[in-house]
């Protein structure tokens, strides 16, 4: 997978980060409106929510990851939605997939090939997910051997001492060298929300990982006690609007983990486009780390198309 839109990052500016205040009470009154200010009903709730079904990223991280099961959640990847909700929604010709499949790198040649033929990337996590605490060198590695087994993306974890101890610079360093050695491949950085201890945190260490070419930032490993919500991704988003504005070049977001609900989904969806733009409202630019989210999001699009909800087991995840 040819990476089209990517980030060609900046020389390190620590002034940049020295800049870098976060109101709290300010975001959090903002994020808080979203809830109460925007509302989307009936067919045009319906495209939302078939809108975010193809913005997420469809992982199985576990243990237990057989080929079997990363197989069936391939074939979910390829056709989320069941054939006659598409029908009754208009869409019965629409090709409408997630935005990805995300595994260990374990799984990596098996997804790329039940996913042949198709246009969904395999993105694989990498560099010891999720603590990030192996060997830079075995870092490095591991993303060389991801991309050479065909993922089109890799979703790495930063060193969160680095950013706890302001030591920006060598942040920059460590990202630099995985964006190098993802080649055409996206570059995702998982920044790791909750535990940076403040928003000031997480905005400079989105900054940072854009500075050194991430392609995406995104809030969590989904391991965290506090993974994406929205105040968090607004400070993030900020940035990223920001990094446009001043270099011209468009990072994407994934927030990821606790997002569950179709009404979560669509709020996020409304704090991109009221901060961002349309431009970011496709996969390309946007994604969700929720694997969850797409039983909802089935749910209640058969509501909305029928007027009756069925029991949460009729929509399997994969």
């Amino acid at each position: 997978m040819i990476n089209s839109s990517a980030n060609t990052g900046t020389p390190f500016d620590a002034a940049l980060l020295g800049g870098i205040r976060v109101n709290l009470s300010a975001v959090e009154r903002r994020a808080a409106s979203l809830g109460t200010r925007r509302t989307v009903k009936k067919d045009w709730q319906v495209a939302w929510m078939l809108r975010a079904i193809s913005m997420i990223d469809l992982t199985s991280l576990n243990g237990d990851d057989t080929e079997g099961r990363v197989r069936r959640l391939c074939a979910k990847a390829r056709q989320p939605l069941r054939q006659d909700l598409l029908a009754a929604a208009g869409m019965a010709d629409y090709p409408l997939t997630t935005g990805a499949v995300c595994v260990y790198h374990a799984m990596v040649e098996a997804a790329v090939d039940a996913l042949k033929g198709s246009a969904v990337p395999v993105a694989a996590v990498s560099t010891g997910f999720p603590a990030g605490l192996a060997p830079l060198p075995t870092k490095i590695a591991e993303i060389e051997a991801s991309v050479a087994a065909g993922a089109g993306e890799i979703d790495i974890v930063i060193s969160r001492h680095l950013a706890l101890t302001q030591r920006w610079n060598e942040l920059y360093d460590e990202v630099k060298a995985y964006k190098a050695a993802c080649g055409r491949a996206r570059l995702k950085t998982i920044i790791a929300t909750g535990e940076l201890g403040s928003l000031d945190n997480v905005a400079k260490a989105s900054l940072v990982c854009m500075m050194a070419g991430a392609d995406f930032i995104k809030t969590s490993t989904g391991t965290e006690s506090v993974n994406a919500n929205l105040p968090v991704s607004l400070t993030m988003i900020r940035q990223i609007r920001e990094f446009h504005e001043r270099t011209g070049q468009a990072v994407a977001f994934k927030p990821a983990g606790g997002i569950r609900t179709a009404k979560e989904a669509v709020n996020f969806l409304i704090l991109i486009k009221e901060e961002l733009g349309d431009r970011w409202l496709n996969a390309e630019m946007f994604r969700f780390g929720a694997s969850s989210l797409l039983n909802d999001l089935e749910r209640q699009i058969e509501f909305h198309l029928t007027g009756r909800y069925s029991a949460a087991y009729r929509h399997p995840m994969a």
